[in-house]
């Protein structure tokens, strides 16, 4: 599966921006969905997943309550939608699939999207 990230800019904190990530190549509901994050020197951190129909959908503790992850399978797409959003925010953000896990692991990814830019001013 390939998969394509946007929806990334800049904005100022308290703000909000919607992720997008759409997947092409094979059937979008077979795969586990999760978005991570990686700032400048850091290591890449997990953000949030969706089972495959959206049922269940762990949140970093970081994100939990201004981040909502969420699925449409007829458009192949899952989204980020982040609000309130602080500097320290500031990240790369990658979308990832994966057939066999729920997982805030990276590791357990098998598919990665390219990134989108997300910059919070304070």
């Amino acid at each position: 599966v390939q998969l394509q990230a946007s929806g990334g800019g800049l904005v100022q904190a308290g703000g909000s921006l919607r992720l997008s990530c759409t997947a092409s190549g094979r059937t979008f509901s077979a795969y586990y969905m999760g978005w991570f994050r990686q700032a400048p020197g850091k290591e890449r951190e997990f953000v949030a997943a969706t089972s495959r129909i959206g049922g269940r959908t762990p949140y970093a503790d970081s994100v939990k309550g201004r981040f909502t992850i969420s699925r449409d399978n007829a458009k192949n797409t899952v989204y980020l939608q982040m609000n309130s959003l602080k500097p320290e925010d500031t990240a790369i953000y990658y979308c990832a699939a994966d057939e066999d896990y729920l997982s805030d692991w990276a590791s357990n990814y098998d598919y990665w999207g390219q990134g989108t830019q997300v910059t919070v001013s304070s």
